[in-house]
């Protein structure tokens, strides 16, 4: 019989950084018969595969699934390869376009992939909601439907405004909160949680429980985690987002550019931290130092406590020592590509003039001239540890080997042309 702690101090656990229990009585009773029976509530996490790649934003509520699993509850991260095919309506002004079984497939893959850098496979049920809702018959979406009127559904915020605006509302979007309910059902779960931009979808589940038979899940909803201008939700379409496969140092230098104030709330979303830890953490007075551990561990969660030494290391190196990296990524680029104010067929100077947005894109540290234009009116780009202002820049012969920065990425730069004798 698993041995579960006292019910506050699981309570107290399982509420930090948590927006919302609904309600948290029931969670309290819940808690107190699986311990007086020795049986795990089953928590539910549904993620539909929408996007190959999952950002810290994702992690917050795949961490609470983890603290329910650390209290020793059963974790059902259930992939939602049907409910992906209809598209979540949630925050959509417009009909979402659906995604073909292939793309849902492909990305359910690199969910699986992903989802163990926080839970432990060894004790977490991965579940996909076609296993059931493939096996639906007619009569099964008639009764389903039944449970539920349209008028029930047109109290979704996004289908009520939608509805007054008389924008579209497709059929298919109305059954998704019906359909995401029923995987409740069909798992029987205690507890489900989600952001609380789920919370319509969450309740649905409760009463469709009801309905069925089944006492009713306790919804859990937490914070939708700001990015790193501290603002907006954390959204890689935004350009505030850290990819939870992003390099070490890449990872680690985003963390330290968050604001100190911000730095307190990640602790609280993106660790294990219990909130006493977390105060004693900000009785030491030294901001720095904490954003540090902060950025080590989240680095540690997502690759190694041995990538998080090097990464601290080198970023201390870079920007507290201002020293170059001690490896870079090499990269080639040809004069006839970047040149500037030359033609082609005519020798090439010994004083070498050259683009330097179109530098910057040409290596990738830029996804466009454009980018790369702004990066260095922002005085981000440096030629050999000097801010390039200018659009033009002057090389002195070819070839000619140079340490482009752009921010925190660095490139050894090998410019190479066929110089006329």
């Amino acid at each position: 019989m698993p041995n579960f702690a006292p019910v506050d101090e699981q309570l107290t656990y399982i509420k930090k950084g948590t927006a919302e229990i609904i309600r948290e009585a029931d969670l309290r009773a819940k808690l107190e018969k699986s311990r007086a029976t020795g049986k795990p509530l089953r928590v539910k996490l549904g993620m539909d595969p929408t996007a190959p790649d999952l950002h810290l934003g994702h992690t917050v509520v795949l961490r609470k699934l983890k603290h329910f699993q650390d209290l020793g509850h059963t974790a059902i991260f259930l992939i939602g390869d049907f409910t992906g095919m209809i598209g979540d309506p949630t925050g959509r002004s417009a009909t979402r376009p659906p995604l073909s079984r292939e793309q849902v497939e492909q990305n359910a893959e690199t969910y699986k992939a992903q989802v163990f850098k926080i839970l432990d496979p060894r004790k977490t049920v991965i579940d996909f909601n076609r296993r059931w809702m493939g096996a639906f018959t007619p009569d099964d979406f008639v009764r389903l439907m039944s449970k539920y009127t349209v008028s029930q559904l047109l109290e979704r915020e996004e289908f009520h405004k939608r509805f007054k605006e008389e924008k579209p509302i497709s059929v298919h979007e109305l059954l998704y909160s019906l359909v995401q309910g029923y995987d409740s059902v069909a798992l029987e779960a205690d507890v489900e949680l989600g952001g609380t931009d789920q919370k319509f979808n969450l309740l649905v589940g409760r009463e469709l429980q009801r309905a069925y038979g089944q006492e009713s899940q306790v919804a859990l909803t937490t914070p939708i985690l700001e990015g790193l201008d501290g603002v907006q939700k954390m959204s890689k379409s935004l350009g505030n987002a850290i990819g939870i496969h992003e390099a070490p140092l890449e990872m680690y230098g985003k963390l330290m550019s968050i604001s100190d104030e911000m730095m307190w709330r990640y602790y609280e979303l993106l660790t294990d931290l219990s909130l006493a830890e977390i105060d004693s953490y900000k009785k030491l007075q030294q901001p720095m130092e904490s954003k540090k551990e902060l950025a080590s561990r989240i680095v540690s969660d997502f690759h190694s406590s041995a990538a998080a030494i090097v990464a601290s290391e080198e970023w201390t190196r870079q920007h507290q020592l201002r020293q170059t990296p001690q490896t870079m990524e090499q990269a080639q680029a040809n004069y006839e590509d970047i040149a500037a104010s030359w033609s082609p067929g005519t020798p090439i100077p010994a004083d070498v003039p050259i683009k330097v947005d179109k530098l910057v894109q040409k290596v990738g540290l830029a996804s466009s001239v454009t980018e790369a234009s702004r990066k260095r009116v922002e005085r981000a780009v440096k030629i050999d540890d000097v801010v390039v202002l200018d659009p033009i820049y002057l090389l002195r012969a070819l070839p000619k080997s140079l340490t482009l920065q752009l921010g925190r990425k660095f490139k050894q730069v090998f410019v190479r042309g066929q110089v006329a004798p």
